[in-house]
């Protein structure tokens, strides 16, 4: 009895091991899961995850695995042989550090998007333009490297020669300026926790965040930031990463872009615009 109870489990199992087996037999991994690696600029966290979401939705074998964080660290971890398939940079001068790396094809590249800077406050001390510059009031922005940084300091640069703010509105704010960070989130982040009681942001992260108090920037001293990507030289997964640059043009992808804050209606500084 012992026996055939001990013959009727193995038998179980055989059949069980077997049925496993059948499933996806003949069909490599690499067909039931096709992973795109996309490096993308930390202001891009909220649209990209939309838009990778909607592209594995329409590809139902493929992954979009994404590394957030500053276009220059992308970049940079690009230039140290970092694998990726894409890569979407927040300004022009980074994009063309991949491309003298010898990681993106100059030909490749397309301009997909814009963005405009605003003022994010915590509280009342910086309840205008002009607070940035009073005294005791703490500021942060990113450090010039970072293009959040670059724009921001270019529109300071704008201001000063405005005569509704002057040099002494510029010099007033970087004085007070209490740290530079490596990418916009982190600007964000310092303003929300308290660390700070202004930063300077794009629209599209101040639309993340109904916590805190939106300052704009007269359009005539505003930065337009334009944003490009890229296939990255050698990637795995080069044919899936054109179909996910072929989404972002598409009527689909404009429309996810656009709900997240974004224009699609940008000059184009290098490269060619989506269709």
């Amino acid at each position: 009895m012992k026996c055939f109870a001990v013959c009727a489990c193995l038998l179980c199992l055989t059949l069980l091991s077997a049925g496993c087996a059948a499933i996806g037999e003949g069909r490599p991994t690499s067909e039931l899961s096709q992973e795109v690696v996309v490096f993308a600029a930390a202001s891009l966290t909220e649209a990209f995850t939309t838009v990778g979401a909607s592209f594995e939705q329409s590809h139902p074998q493929s992954r979009v695995t994404f590394n957030f964080a500053g276009s220059q660290q992308l970049a940079s971890q690009l230039d140290q042989g970092a694998q990726a398939d894409l890569f979407a940079s927040a300004d022009q001068r980074q994009m063309e550090a991949a491309v003298s790396a010898g990681r993106i094809d100059p030909g490749a590249v397309v301009s997909f998007a814009c963005n405009r800077l605003v003022v994010v406050a915590s509280g009342q001390s910086a309840a205008s333009l002009h607070g940035l510059a009073q005294p005791g009031v703490k500021v942060v922005i990113g450090a010039e490297v970072v293009p959040v940084g670059a724009y921001t300091l270019n529109f300071l640069a704008a201001a000063a020669a405005d005569s509704s703010y002057g040099e002494a509105f510029r010099r007033g704010v970087l004085e007070n300026v209490v740290s530079y960070e490596q990418n916009v989130r982190a600007v964000l982040s310092k303003v929300r926790l308290g660390e700070a009681d202004a930063g300077i942001v794009y629209a599209t992260d101040a639309q993340t965040a109904p916590d805190v108090i939106v300052l704009e920037i007269p359009a005539h001293l505003n930065q337009l930031a334009g944003y490009q990507i890229a296939p990255v030289r050698n990637g795995a997964s080069s044919a899936l990463a054109q179909q996910f640059v072929d989404l972002l043009g598409s009527p689909a992808g404009v429309e996810l872009l656009t709900d997240a804050g974004f224009s699609v209606d940008c000059p184009v500084a290098a490269g060619r615009r989506l269709p």
